[in-house]
């Protein structure tokens, strides 16, 4: 039922004169001469508009002051109550109902007659109120509002999940869902329940439990589906990396330059024949469509190639595409032009800091610490990311150190201090200053007790209105679904849609993706000033399972910042996540160590759960730093690959790992245990970060 205009609920309480105006005299009212009368309405007119004035004050100057989570629950009651304005009253309204420890029926009072108007929140409104009124027990309310949202504003997002509700028993209301809001979450569970593959794969194939279907659609016999249906069917399932079921599925077709560039990634992924197929796809996809942006893309993919056929690869090529700075860093990396040239070139592509670094960190494993420098020096810092110019920055001030300028090199680390205020490279410069002491993880933490603690609120700063304000009204599940619906299930363009979307992500809880789109984004992104890339650094390291991991550094006596660490790299705080080898969970435990760390053999559920695996994780951590005398490089590099390993990259023409630990890293043989074991503690640092940046 539509809500009353709130300025009519509020008029007799802002103008005690609106009955006399009506022609009405109040009741017990005695009539009076014409004089008193004159006085009284004269007394009434004054007091009215003393309290206008006093409203309009209270409207003007709350309105400077945004409401958002952080705003106190009494704060938000007292304006629900007692507010002019009735656009705060109600997103006081919706602070408190969203607010987790409410229940469902506090909710439904919360919200009502809170869905006037014809703005999209109006339309939010009456979502939550019906699937606070669903939860609450109370059926026929819950319907009565789907009716009504689905009536009012048949274009809004919210209404998708009107018409799912509304569909459980009417087959048209979800075919109409499907056709009007083919991206939204409700259309890809009603598409899932309907067994509808095809759309599945075109619009959301990473849709828990739609693979299956996308794999049966593709092995159906007979005319169906269609040869343009298996285009989609087979990039849904290069979306989901399964490269050779996607190959099977197009039954020796050939796609599209997209579908092409996503099947060869999907199949670089795999190894012998799937490897090879995928680098044979992306080069007949770059020789065939040289001008479109995916052949550049698949021309950078074939250069990252290291088998032997590499080079003769990149020679068949079209010359435009030869041309380039993937091609061209690569040859230089192989000492087959020079590297200056690239460099100037082509300064502010990937292929150039790639190229850049691996020739810097190889002059400095050999100890030509001068021919380091002056690679170091061949880019701008301005000219690259924030982290990798705080990789340089580092690397710069080694260099100067160890060719005796002590000063120099504490200019450089100084300069990326800003940049990196959390990260590896921002931990080891104040180490390196002298600012903190190398700790040993077993040791107490002054920041121990912090561990759980959650990351301040921030808001989104999309630039979309609509957007930011479903943000800052702590509706994070309503703003990815306007913007999944807006954006029609695409991925994102560029480091900015990049970083947006995946902070919408790990809105809703779904860190697997959401933490990974954050990783590529700020590697892309320009540097902000310092509080922009701490507010960048607090929003890549989120805490999730604060008393489990708590618990589990209480017990063994470790640093809970280091077992977030871990956990960000390992699992991205998915619990039910397990690598292609075996390791489950948070952790990543091989079912094998967690059993000899337990005593005894463990299950995939006992694994799968947050409390056991945290518990079992650290135990196994502070093994290996007790082996390890406490040396987090060590110990956290054996987490990785094994203290087998390790213990064979250590001894005599070899970095020391307490007097050099960076480049004792950087000299680790595998590339995959060298980032890990930067990621990890950086991780670490910026867990145990002050919750103001100092700046």
């Amino acid at each position: 039922m539509p809500a009353p205009s709130p300025s009519a609920a509020n008029s007799t309480a802002a103008n005690p004169t609106a009955a006399s105006r009506s022609g009405e005299t109040p009741s017990g009212s005695p009539g009076g001469t014409p004089a008193s009368r004159g006085a009284l309405l004269i007394g009434l007119t004054c007091l009215g508009t003393g309290l206008a004035l006093v409203a309009g004050r209270e409207l003007l100057s709350q309105r400077g002051v945004e409401l958002d989570p952080t705003t106190p629950p009494a704060e938000l009651g007292r304006i629900r109550h007692a507010s002019a304005d009735p656009e705060r009253r109600r997103e006081a309204a919706l602070l408190l109902s969203a607010r987790p420890e409410t229940p469902a029926a506090r909710q439904v009072l919360l919200l009502r007659g809170q869905g006037w108007g014809r703005d999209p929140l109006a339309a939010v409104v009456l979502k939550r109120s019906a699937e606070a009124a669903a939860s609450a027990g109370q059926a026929p309310l819950a319907e009565t509002l789907w009716g009504e949202l689905l009536e009012r504003f048949p274009q809004q997002p919210a209404s998708a999940d009107a018409l799912y509700a509304l569909g459980r028993g009417q087959p048209a209301l979800r075919q109409q869902l499907l056709r009007r809001f083919p991206a939204h979450p409700a259309a890809l569970a009603a598409a899932l329940e309907r067994g509808a593959a095809v759309h599945l794969a075109r619009w959301g194939p990473r849709w828990p439990g739609a693979e299956p279907l996308l794999r049966q659609a593709c092995a159906a016999r007979g005319p169906r589906p269609s040869a343009t249906e298996r285009g989609q069917l087979a990039a849904g399932l290069a979306q989901l990396g399964a490269g050779p079921a996607a190959l099977a599925c197009l039954r020796g077709a050939t796609g599209s330059a997209p579908l092409e560039l996503s099947l060869g990634k999907a199949l670089l992924k795999g190894e012998g024949p799937a490897q090879a197929q995928g680098e044979a796809r992306l080069l007949a996809l770059a020789r065939r469509f040289p001008a479109s942006p995916e052949a550049l893309e698949a021309t950078a993919l074939l250069s990252q190639q290291q088998d032997p056929a590499a080079l003769a690869r990149l020679a068949q090529l079209p010359p435009s595409l030869q041309d380039s700075a993937p091609v061209q860093a690569r040859l230089a990396l192989e000492r087959r032009r020079p590297w200056r040239g690239v460099l100037q070139r082509w300064p502010r592509d990937p292929a150039s800091w790639d190229l850049q670094w691996e020739l810097a960190r190889a002059a400095a494993l050999k100890g030509q610490w001068g021919e380091a420098s002056t690679l170091l020096a061949a880019l701008r810092p301005d000219q690259l990311p924030a982290p990798l110019a705080a990789r340089q920055l580092f690397w710069q001030g080694l260099a100067a150190e160890h060719l005796g300028d002590r000063a120099g090199a504490e200019r450089f680390w100084r300069q990326l201090l800003p940049l990196s205020p959390g990260g590896y490279y921002g931990w080891r410069a104040r180490v390196r200053l002298g600012e903190v002491e190398e700790r040993d993880p077993r040791e107490p933490q002054a920041s121990a007790a912090a561990g759980a603690r959650e990351l301040p609120w921030q808001p989104l700063a999309s630039g979309d209105p609509l957007l930011d304000r479903l943000w800052r009204l702590d509706l994070p599940l309503e703003a990815w679904e306007l913007w999944r619906t807006r954006r029609g299930g695409r991925p994102p363009e560029g480091p900015g849609q990049l970083l947006l979307e995946g902070r919408l992500r790990t809105g809703i809880g779904d860190d697997w993706t959401g933490l990974g789109q954050l990783d590529q984004a700020v590697l892309r992104l320009p540097a902000g000033s310092c509080r922009v890339q701490w507010q960048r650094e607090q929003q890549l390291n989120p805490r999730r399972y604060g008393s489990a991991f708590a618990q589990a550094a209480a017990q063994t006596g470790l640093d809970p910042n280091l077992l977030f660490g871990v956990a960000r790299q390992e699992s991205r705080f998915t619990a039910g996540v397990s690598s292609v080898v075996g390791a489950v969970g948070l952790l990543q435990l091989m079912p094998a160590t967690a059993a000899e760390v337990a005593g005894e053999p463990q299950s995939l559920e006992a694994l799968q759960q947050p409390e056991r695996n945290t518990v079992l994780g650290a135990r196994f951590l502070r093994q290996l730093l007790d082996q390890w005398q406490g040396q987090p490089f060590l110990a956290v590099a054996s987490y990785n690959a094994g203290p087998g390993a390790v213990a064979s990259w250590l001894g005599a023409g070899r970095p020391d790992p307490r007097r050099e630990p960076e480049l004792w890293t950087e000299a680790i043989p595998y590339p995959e245990t060298r980032l890990y074991t930067k990621k990890v503690l950086g991780n670490a640092w910026s867990y145990g970060l002050p919750e103001e940046p100092g700046c």
